[in-house]
Formats: C-alpha cells, sequence, structure tokens
C-alpha cells in the first residue's frame, strides 16, 4: 500500500513516516514549502505523480488562539483544502483518511461524544475543522477520524511542562476545568495504517483510552519526570485565551474497538512511552 501523508513534518505525519514502513507501506511525505495544501492543482499534480491508494491529510492550521482573529485563513487550510484533496483522490481512486478534532463538540458534560452526536464548535478553529469534516466527505471513499490532545515528536503540551521545569519553575499552573483523552501520535498513526488496510471509511473517533483534565495530564508528566514542582489547579477563564475550549472533549471509541478489536493503550502507559522515546533521541 502507498500512502500520501500531506503535512509530513507534523507530529502524527512523522509518526506516519515510521508506521507505515514498519507494516511494509510506502510512505510518501510532503509538507511546506513543496507542497502547499490550498494550492488545489499542486496537490492534484503531487497526486497524479504518486499514485497513492491512501491520502492521510496531516496537514492543518492549528493556532487555536490565532484562528479567532484570522478564521479566513484557519478555514482555507482546514476547511476548503479538504475539498481539493477530496479531488485529487477521487482522481487517482484513493481512500481519503482526514484528520480532525474533539473541537468539533460545544463540550457540554455528560457522556464522551459519539461519531453521530450533533457538533456544536465553540472556537473558530473548531468551525474551520468542521469544514474539512463535510469536504472530506465528498471524497467517494473517505474516513474521518476525530482525535484528541495529541502529543509527539515536536512542540506539545508535554514539551511545554517540561520545558517550564527546565527552566526552573517549580510552581506550575494548569487548567483543570477541560477534559479530554491525551493522545499519543505514535499509537494514532499505527491505528491509522491499520484502519486502511482494512478499508476503513465514514467517521471514527480515535484517542488513548482514559481521559484526564490538563491539570491531570501535567501532574502525571512531572510525575513521570520525577520533578520536584507543584501543579495548581486553574479556571479556564483565569487564563484569558481568546478561543473557548470545549469543557468535555473526551471521544467514545466504541467504533474503533470493533474496527481494529482493541483500542489504544492507556494514555498514562502512552505518555510514559513517549517519554521514554524522547529520552532516547536526546540521549541519540
Amino acid at each position: 500500500m502507498r500512502l500520501l501523508v500531506p503535512g509530513s513534518r507534523g507530529q502524527l505525519g512523522r509518526a506516519l513516516a515510521q508506521a507505515g514502513p514498519t507494516r511494509g507501506h510506502l510512505v510518501a511525505g510532503y509538507d511546506l514549502p513543496e507542497l502547499d495544501i490550498t494550492d488545489a492543482a499542486a496537490v492534484r499534480r503531487v497526486a497524479e505523480a504518486e499514485r497513492p491508494d491512501v491520502i492521510v491529510n496531516c496537514a492543518a492550521f492549528t493556532a487555536v488562539d490565532l484562528a479567532e482573529a484570522d478564521e479566513a485563513r484557519a478555514t482555507a487550510v482546514n476547511g476548503t483544502a479538504v475539498a481539493g484533496l477530496a479531488a485529487a483522490a477521487d482522481a487517482v481512486g484513493a481512500l481519503l483518511v482526514h484528520i480532525s478534532t474533539d473541537y468539533v463538540f460545544d463540550g457540554r458534560p455528560g457522556r464522551a461524544w459519539r461519531e453521530d452526536d450533533p457538533t456544536g464548535p465553540l472556537s473558530a478553529y473548531g468551525r474551520s475543522k468542521l469544514a474539512g469534516e463535510r469536504a472530506a466527505v465528498g471524497a467517494s471513499r473517505h474516513l474521518v477520524v476525530r482525535t484528541a490532545w495529541l502529543f509527539g515528536e515536536g512542540w506539545n503540551f508535554v514539551e511545554a511542562i517540561r520545558a517550564q521545569l527546565s527552566s526552573g519553575k517549580r510552581k506550575l499552573a494548569v487548567v483543570s476545568d477541560q477534559v479530554g483523552s491525551p493522545t499519543y501520535a505514535v499509537d494514532l498513526a499505527w491505528a491509522l495504517v491499520e484502519l486502511a488496510e482494512i478499508g476503513a471509511t465514514g467517521m471514527v473517533h480515535a484517542v488513548n483510552e482514559g481521559s484526564t483534565s490538563w491539570y491531570g495530564f501535567a501532574c502525571e508528566i512531572v510525575r513521570l519526570l520525577g520533578a520536584e514542582a507543584e501543579v495548581r489547579p486553574i479556571r479556564s477563564d483565569e487564563l484569558g485565551r481568546p478561543a473557548p475550549r470545549p469543557a468535555n472533549s473526551v471521544l467514545d471509541t466504541s467504533r474503533l474497538r470493533r474496527l481494529l478489536g482493541r483500542g489504544l493503550p492507556p494514555w498514562q502507559d502512552a505518555l510514559r512511552r513517549y517519554l521514554q522515546a524522547a529520552g532516547e533521541r536526546k540521549e541519540g
């Protein structure tokens, strides 16, 4: 199987570049500046040159707060560009796998969000990603995968906490009123490859098992790093960020478990493996 991965230098794109070949698949990765997914003609040219079986769209505008001030740009990348990817996928007979987000939901407290629950994004970023979902289903063969709280090789929440600790900070203030499922890019990449192998289509939620708040996530990071630091819980409104975040981002992964026969490992185990791998990269 041949995979075309726009956004190959991001956390998930990097993980796919490793997961695909491990399972015997070829991965052709593209990112800026060689490919701008908002250029539909360029996307079509790359697809026709690579002739992939699967296009996995990892390219995205992910600056949640910046999107509030530049929703047009966020929508161009996260929404409109996906129509071009869908057309390119149809042109070469490929499955389009599009990565979406928990931010398409309004975050009302209660149970975990299922694939068929009504959407209601609170932010410009969430609206742009919902536009991408709607464009992705224009592909004859498509799989929209919603995930959340991603961490992998690159800059992420784990590295933000580590950076504060490394700078000598010993008192951290972290939001406690947003709950979700931290997700390791490596685990998600493996799931995406397996879903492509079985030809899954439609919509599926894919996050590591379990849930916590950003505060709980930070506490576990500090504990695993063995750092002497105090983590203090705060409310979201104390941060004063431009973009509202959903309070409940927990995604129901029942369909993923049915499709693959298992879910992703618990987020605590994923975090431990991430920190171990990051340490090995640093030593290497």
